[in-house]
């Protein structure tokens, strides 16, 4: 176990209920996040992936074990607790209504504020929603209606908000889904610059194996049966990556 982790969850089993049924997901998941990381979680379709980081961002309950966040237990924090240590992009967008990008990116703003609108520093709620759509390259479309922007844009805002957030812990669910190739690569790219010039732990799930194996620090792959770390030297990883999806050598480009 990686000491001081960001995150660590211990015996974690995820899945969910129904009156007194269980539909269990994931058992037994043990895993940490070292900080100023990038970790992607990888796994095939029906593996579990989106429950685990629903799980681990406190919107579902676990149904056995524990989750730590900077040494606190998860079920012990407020949910204004929650908003300030982490923050999270689904796959399932919200409905933003007329809302401009640049109010959907300000409600990442939300748990540094004094009530619904009021704010403890208006000065730097606005300098940290600018810096958010500058680094996702949304700045340009900061007037636009989130609901006349496209997938891979609004992909984007919400990136931005989670960003805006400043939160040292980031969740992403499939965030890479609705961009093209180069925006994939910029967006790897933007993950790296997080970790390594300002500190952020961040854990995203991905289909994007190539992209993840190259930027990644860390790989978890995930089956119904396991969620294991993968080797950190690349060609170890890339033997356990090739392994794990069973794919042949020629699959994947570099692999």
């Amino acid at each position: 176990m990686t000491p001081n982790p960001s995150l660590a969850f211990h015996a974690l089993t995820t899945g969910y209920c129904h009156g007194s049924r269980q539909s269990i997901v994931g058992r037994g998941l043990e895993g940490s996040l070292p900080r100023g990381t990038l970790t992607a979680l990888l796994g095939t379709n029906g593996a579990g992936k989106s429950t685990l980081l629903r799980t681990l961002a406190g919107l579902q309950p676990p149904l056995a074990g524990d989750i730590f966040w900077e040494g606190n237990s998860l079920a012990s924090l407020t949910p204004e607790e929650r908003a300030k240590r982490l923050s999270i992009v689904l796959t399932v967008r919200p409905e933003t209504g007329n809302l401009t990008v640049r109010e959907v990116v300000a409600l990442g703003r939300l748990p540094h504020r004094q009530g619904l609108w009021g704010s403890r520093n208006a000065a730097a709620d606005a300098e940290a929603v600018e810096r958010a759509m500058r680094l996702t390259t949304t700045s340009a479309w900061s007037e636009r209606p989130v609901s006349r922007l496209s997938d891979g844009e609004r992909q984007r805002v919400f990136i931005a908000k989670a960003l805006a957030q400043e939160t040292p812990l980031i969740l992403l669910d499939e965030p890479t889904a609705f961009l093209d190739y180069p925006s994939r690569v910029q967006f790897f790219n933007l993950l790296k610059r997080l970790t390594n010039e300002m500190g952020k732990t961040v854990l995203l799930s991905s289909h994007d194996v190539e992209l993840a194996a190259a930027h990644a620090d860390r790989i978890l792959l995930l089956s119904k049966e396991s969620l294991c770390l993968a080797p950190t030297e690349a060609q170890e990883r890339n033997h356990a990556i090739r392994d794990f999806f069973q794919l042949d050598a020629e699959t994947l480009h570099g692999f």
